[in-house]
């Protein structure tokens, strides 16, 4: 999990119930940890798992092969993967 910024500048405010947040408080204790550090955690947790899910593709043995295999030999560029292209490449902002 990424590391969080030693300067903590940035708030979250938000409302719950009181049965919410007796629960999390109580969590919060058993981990030895204040409520805010245990609410931080669990979103990190949970914001890694969501973003790892929406990222990561698993694929079965035989589309892995097809996949692979279009790897070593891709198709030749035509004009409608060359259009393709050009749109993905407005569209998606790489890292």
């Amino acid at each position: 999990m990424p590391q969080t910024n030693t300067v903590r500048n940035e708030r979250i405010n938000l409302r719950l119930s009181e049965t919410a947040k007796r629960r999390i408080e109580q969590a919060a204790s058993v981990e030895g940890k204040t409520v805010s550090a245990f609410i931080v955690s669990s979103a990190l947790e949970t914001a890694e798992r969501t973003i790892d899910k929406h990222e990561t593709m698993a694929l079965g043995r035989e589309d892995a092969t097809r996949f692979f295999d279009a790897l070593a030999a891709p198709p030749p560029l035509n004009q409608r993967l060359r259009a393709a292209l050009e749109e993905h490449a407005r569209r998606v902002a790489s890292r």
